[in-house]
């Protein structure tokens, strides 16, 4: 079984580029031009052990957004071009990690029915040279172009970093346990037959 992705895309305002192994060891190399957003896909590829090359050139002279949404538009269609037919996925996952005082928890459906419901609340509007508007943004395009059903819930926590790291790592893992295979299911995870 080869669940792996490569996905180019340019537009005027960025370009990505991005290779996604699902059955890899959470080796990465990651370039977005974004320090901190850097820091968030390296710990979502070694959490999830899922293998991620990115490379973004981006218009970071106007902000960070646009190569952060479309890296997230990349990462979604490389997570579902790499599911392929789905059969004996787990579909679902979930995972909560503390962080400190902060806590994150996710929960995920690979429906192919894309809804984010986000709860969090950053304290200030940045976390390094990101953005914190932009982690809201990131995981819509992700689960709109994975067809994830996601759920982020931070009920406590004071420090930006923290938050988003938990999240991040919270992400990867229940994507891990959602993307793995389980050979007593037989087939499509769905009484419809289809996701």
């Amino acid at each position: 079984m080869n669940r792996q992705s490569k996905i180019d895309r340019k537009t005027s305002e960025t370009v990505v580029e991005m290779t996604l192994n699902l059955d890899g060891k959470g080796l990465y190399q990651i370039d977005t031009g974004i320090g901190f957003f850097n820091h968030m896909l390296e710990l979502f590829s070694k959490h999830s052990q899922i293998d991620l090359t990115v490379a973004v050139k981006g218009d970071l002279d106007v902000d960070c957004h646009h190569s952060i949404e479309d890296t997230g538009i990349v990462l979604g269609q490389a997570i579902k071009n790499a599911l392929g037919d789905k059969k004996s996925i787990r579909r679902y996952g979930s995972f909560s990690v503390p962080m400190d005082e902060t806590l994150a928890t996710v929960n995920m459906d690979l429906s192919m029915r894309p809804y984010l419901v986000f709860n969090v609340d950053f304290k200030k509007e940045k976390a390094g040279d990101m953005d914190v508007e932009t982690v809201e943004e990131f995981f819509m395009a992700v689960c709109t172009n994975a067809g994830i059903t996601l759920h982020i819930n931070v009920p406590y926590g004071n420090n930006n970093h923290h938050m988003i790291e938990a999240v991040f790592k919270a992400f990867a893992r229940a994507l891990r346990e959602a993307v793995s295979i389980d050979e007593k299911i037989d087939g499509i995870p769905s009484t419809k037959g289809i996701l």
